[in-house]
């Protein structure tokens, strides 16, 4: 409950109130469960490739969480240390996976996942370092106060990023925009993001990234370049079918996540 300095912050819109009380009335350490062999987490939106590797024996059912929609973890069978689970649409179910499996012992995660991009001359299969996300979106509120911008731990991004120099992975730098609305990314919102430095659109590294400020967690991302809203019409560009990119993405967030 709250603790004699905790303070709602009021304001004029509900989703700006921010709370700064550290525990709730649900809390990630009430739901039931072991705390987790090893600390790493991967957390990939390419189900096939988590298909394959289980069907290869890469993968084994480690637990399966109860509720509404049961959640899935698995763990690597030739690095036990790292876990991986299936992202989720949107920061709400995504990003509080998240929370719920810090609660289990999580403490350093990466994400691979493919967004639209903002600018056609960002290829497809291109991969982005994440270095923040415009918060376009209502989860992120709840766990670090309000800010145009929620950015990434720097000393976490600097070593992914050295690991992939040292490693000759091409890749850039850049923000994302976070919105909840997929069907709400209008011509002129795109330009305005666009103006403001994202480079590509997703829906969930703001809520993942709050997260990890608010929980401890050390947490990179990779987002790689997928359909086209920066054109007059949205060019789909095939971006599902660039299986290679995908498997090598969930590979290396394995290999870097031990290293954080």
């Amino acid at each position: 409950m709250k603790g004699t300095d905790d303070m709602i912050h009021e304001h004029e819109f509900p989703v700006l109130e921010f709370d700064d009380a550290k525990e709730a009335m649900i809390n990630p350490e009430n739901y039931p469960g072991e705390p987790f062999s090893g600390d790493c987490l991967v957390i990939t939106f390419f189900r096939e490739v988590v298909d394959q590797l289980f069907l290869d024996h890469q993968l084994k059912v480690e637990r399966i969480i109860p509720g509404e929609v049961p959640l899935c973890v698995y763990r690597f069978t030739d690095n036990p240390e790292v876990l991986l689970m299936v992202g989720e649409i949107g920061c709400p179910a995504c990003a509080g996976n998240l929370d719920l499996l810090q609660g289990i012992g999580i403490r350093k995660v990466m994400f691979c996942g493919g967004g639209g991009v903002l600018d056609s001359s960002i290829e497809p299969g291109k991969i982005m370092l994440v270095d923040g996300a415009i918060r376009d979106e209502g989860f992120s509120y709840h766990y670090v106060e309000p800010s145009r911008i929620i950015y990434t731990d720097s000393a976490v991004t600097d070593q992914i990023a050295a690991y992939l120099q040292a490693n000759g992975v091409s890749y850039f730098r850049g923000i994302t925009w976070t919105t909840d609305a997929l069907f709400r990314e209008t011509k002129a919102m795109v330009e305005k993001r666009r103006a403001e430095g994202a480079q590509i659109v997703e829906m969930e590294q703001a809520g993942c990234i709050a997260v990890a400020q608010a929980r401890g967690i050390k947490y990179g991302a990779f987002i790689y370049g997928g359909d086209d809203v920066s054109k007059e019409e949205w060019d789909n560009r095939d971006w599902r079918s660039h299986n290679g990119i995908r498997y090598d993405l969930v590979m290396l967030c394995k290999e870097i996540v031990k290293k954080l």
